[in-house]
């Protein structure tokens, strides 16, 4: 059985919009900063929490499967952005100081783009097989506790795993740092899912009138392979 997803007209823009956010969000996590003097975050924070509103929003209306190609899409757009840069950086510039500079900001990118896959990978599949489990088990009611429940999970394995990856393991900040940032990091990306729950109800519910919406039955969560299982379509009903 199909994901219904080939046919719908939202659906690719849907994906551009996950990978120009997944890719900006990882160029910015290059530059920490502090909240309120007291906690370290990554740039990222201003952008990535959308990826996860927007997973939710995908796993609401095109179910598990329709959600895993996006982020594989996601994936695959970190990896070219990868090779880009790392060629681009080792290309001899014209201008050493403007060369310096741009190693200087974006040398560190790849390590912080495969921190990141690691880290969407794990976060991302979390939150969409949440909230799908949560949809069947809700009967597609209670949105908002749905997508506030899922974002928690996902974002909490996401941020361990990249500030980890990224930041302990490589010695860019001190260990005793990270937890601090991985604390940071998941209650304010949740916030940032709680504070958006207007928006999210206003743009799941239009895109359900557009697109109609999957409920994973018996959906494969197996990130790993094409197969969908048993999904029931269904038309717009409003939460």
């Amino acid at each position: 059985m199909g994901t219904g997803v080939q046919k719908r007209s939202l659906y690719p823009y849907v994906m551009a919009a996950f990978c120009v956010i997944v890719v900006l969000s990882n160029i910015v996590a290059v530059k920490l900063f502090t909240v309120f003097g007291m906690f370290v975050a990554a740039g990222g924070l201003v952008l990535f929490p959308l990826s996860y509103i927007l997973g939710d929003v995908v796993t609401e209306i095109y179910g598990y499967a329709g959600a895993r190609k996006i982020f594989w899409a996601g994936l695959a757009a970190n990896v070219l952005m990868v090779i880009t840069f790392t060629i681009v950086d080792a290309l001899p510039g014209l201008n050493p100081v403007l060369s310096g500079q741009f190693h200087g900001v974006l040398s560190s990118v790849p390590q912080i783009v495969m921190a990141s896959m690691c880290g969407i990978w794990c976060g991302q599949f979390a939150n969409a097989f949440v909230m799908s489990r949560m949809k069947v088990a809700t009967k597609g009611r209670w949105l908002w506790m749905r997508t506030i429940s899922s974002t928690l999970v996902g974002e909490s394995i996401d941020t361990a795993v990249f500030s980890i990856l990224a930041f302990g393991i490589w010695g860019t900040v001190p260990w005793f740092v990270i937890p601090t940032m991985i604390f940071t990091g998941a209650v304010s990306k949740t916030a940032y899912e709680i504070i958006a729950t207007p928006l999210t109800y206003i743009v799941v519910n239009w895109m359900k009138r557009q697109e109609g919406e999957v409920i994973d039955a018996g959906a494969v969560y197996n990130p790993f392979t094409g197969r969908v299982g048993d999904v029931v379509h269904i038309d717009y009903t409003p939460n």
